[in-house]
């Protein structure tokens, strides 16, 4: 417990780290943006002096290369000069598709002047304004921390799927070393059970007893069955899932009180799927016997069979309390469970053999509280060379 709030510690402290680095960095960057931008803005007004000058100069007596080579080192800030009704008398730094085409500067201009505040040249007898915008470097810098973003979230992603991956890779080991684990465990009084049932047909014992005694260890070896496939890569075959479905829903119909009435209904033909029969059976059981919980051992429950194009589908309904939207997804998570006694392992190892080993798809297709629920399992149907 101890290691365990320490851990959460340390990881709102790199949390709370990373956050505090990204608004320095951030905060940093706008801080350049606006040094910049006012030393734009100097620039632009020291341009707007020159421009003054030379239009008070004597061409022919005063001394204007100053102001001209103030001018002319502006080869990166977009210029347009403009009298006070918007004519336009001086452009600089604009392309050649926007400076020879009319109507492209008038909208550049429009432009500009969403940039920046216009710098007012006085001169004897009328105003001229001088519009400008931002360097290339200023552009940059200004998109700057959009893309610092971007490459933040981009690695958070990066970190956030290693972790994920990991634990994932860290939940198989543990599904697969529990699953041996069980079958390991329940393999050594299987094997007693079995020398005990010769034992008692030798003893002559009524025989219908050890009839049921036998159908309980086959179910025992059933059992052992799956956890051992569950916990390796299992063994897919094409076999008919109207039949196979059918063989559990008989199964499982024969345990049950006659409380829970039973409906099955399939097309009166085979369908074909890649699929182990062993783990299909279980998956069947699960949803049957979360149904019949679901409506605490009394009620109706339906199990369909029905094609659709590439697909079947099997659904399972029942007339339970049934389940808040919210949780259609939560039902499949290791743990989560409803009942006052239970792991919440039954979905969840469910979900497991429909969408990893068989490839097919689990969902809560229908429910609605006090009225029941309908979970749909979908497989593509294969093709037979």
């Amino acid at each position: 417990m101890k290691f365990s709030k320490s851990r959460n510690t340390t990881r709102w402290i790199i949390i709370f780290a990373s956050f505090l680095i990204i608004s320095l960095i951030l905060w940093n960057t706008y801080t350049f943006f606006q040094i910049f931008k006012n030393e734009e803005r100097l620039k632009m007004e020291v341009l707007a002096e020159s421009l003054k000058t030379i239009n008070r100069a004597d061409l022919e007596t005063d001394d204007i290369e100053l102001p001209r080579q103030i001018i002319s080192n502006n080869k990166t800030i977009p210029v347009i000069v403009t009298t006070r009704d918007g004519k336009i008398i001086n452009t600089a730094n604009l392309d050649e598709a926007i400076s020879e085409n009319p109507l492209k500067i008038k909208e550049f201009l429009s432009k500009l002047k969403t940039e920046n505040n216009p710098i007012i040249i006085q001169l004897s007898g009328e105003f001229q304004y001088l519009y400008y915008g931002n360097s290339t470097l200023l552009k940059k810098l200004k998109y700057y921390p959009i893309a610092l973003l971007l490459i933040i979230v981009l690695f958070t992603g990066l970190v956030y799927n290693f972790y994920r991956s990991t634990k994932m890779a860290t939940q198989n080991k543990l599904w697969a070393g529990m699953a041996k684990e069980t079958a390991h465990q329940i393999g050594t009084p299987l094997s007693s059970l079995i020398g005990w049932v010769e034992f008692l047909k030798a003893e002559n014992i009524d025989e219908t007893i050890t009839i049921e005694i036998e159908r309980d260890i086959e179910r025992l070896k059933t059992i052992t069955d799956r956890f051992s496939k569950i916990g390796s890569e299992p063994k897919l075959e094409n076999r008919d899932v109207v039949q196979e479905t059918q063989e559990s829903y008989n199964y499982l119909q024969s345990r049950f009180s006659k409380q829970v009435e039973f409906s099955f209904k399939a097309p009166n033909k085979p369908i074909t799927v890649l699929m182990n029969p062993t783990l299909h059976g279980w998956t069947i059981e699960n949803l049957v016997k979360n149904a019949i919980d679901a409506m605490k051992g009394r009620g109706n429950l339906a199990v369909s069979i029905e094609e659709d194009g590439e697909f079947v589908k099997i659904k399972v309904s029942d007339t339970g309390y049934g389940i808040p939207k919210k949780q259609f997804k939560s039902v499949f998570e290791p743990g989560f469970t409803t009942k006052k006694r239970g792991w919440g392992l039954g979905l969840s190892l469910t979900k497991r053999i429909v969408e990893e080993y068989h490839k097919g798809n689990i969902k809560v297709l229908h429910s609605e509280i006090g009225k029941g629920t309908t979970m749909q399992v979908s497989f593509k149907k294969s093709k037979l060379i």
